[in-house]
């Protein structure tokens, strides 16, 4: 016969398992024009791909605002996404699953400018 205490710790377990759960994409914040969020490791190699990326963006397109770092980034994440106004988010580049080599993680700004184009379009 099983002790009462291990019922209870199960128990428990599936309540803070169910708490830890992410977010789907609909609970995202609203945002009410398009928005680029580049989300990127703190890692100095990252920042300074950021940067450049981010300066192509707001020179290509400059009525649309560019995010860094909304939030705490993953570690070794490069990805570049379009929040659009109705809560759907595109996917304009990820670099977790490229490389080694490294610079294979980051994109051609004109690459990405060219992506986000096609999908403002």
């Amino acid at each position: 016969m099983a002790s009462r205490g291990r019922k209870r710790k199960a128990e428990a377990e599936a309540v803070a398992a169910a708490g830890k759960r992410e977010k789907p994409a609909g609970d995202r914040k609203s945002v009410e024009e398009a928005t680029v969020v580049i989300e990127h490791c703190t890692s100095r190699v990252y920042g300074r791909n950021a940067a450049a990326l981010s300066q192509a963006l707001r020179l290509d397109t400059p009525e649309l605002p560019v995010e860094v770092n909304p939030a705490k980034p993953r570690r070794g994440s490069f990805e570049v996404t379009l929040l659009r106004p109705d809560g759907s988010s595109v996917e304009l580049w990820t670099g977790i699953k490229k490389g080694p080599p490294r610079k294979l993680k980051f994109p051609e700004p004109q690459e990405v400018v060219k992506e986000l184009k096609k999908y403002l379009s």
